[in-house]
């Protein structure tokens, strides 16, 4: 998932909230929970982050959000030195994603039920 980021010096937290699509207030939890997120203060005392910050934020979000990782699991993950997350885990017999499995399981499920209620008629 690419972000456009726009060509500026710094960006407000509302800004960054927008183009990372979370909540201000979880900006501000990572920046307690990441020390590498440390936006300057404006003179009134507002966040004012950089481009590179953001870049920060959004890879973070992609651990937490999409990889399922914890704050925790996520620090490592970055202190290690690692850019790319690894792709998502499969099931070493099948070699499907977990979703898949779900979704395949279920449909399984759904059909012993009507097989079951059919048999109560």
């Amino acid at each position: 998932m690419k972000k456009y980021i726009p060509d500026k010096l710094y960006f407000k937290i509302g800004e960054v909230a927008k183009l990372a699509e979370v909540p201000t207030h979880v900006l501000r939890y990572w920046e307690s929970e990441f020390s590498e997120i440390r936006p300057k203060r404006a003179g009134s005392g507002q966040r004012l982050y950089r481009k590179k910050d953001i870049v920060f934020i959004l890879q973070i979000k992609t651990l937490l959000h999409e990889h399922g990782y914890t704050i925790a699991g996520a620090r490592k993950f970055l202190a290690a030195g690692n850019k790319k997350p690894p792709p998502a885990q499969g099931n070493e017999t099948t070699g499907r994603k977990i979703p898949d499995q779900l979704s395949s399981i279920k449909q399984e499920l759904l059909e012993l039920q009507n097989i079951l209620l059919s048999k109560k008629e």
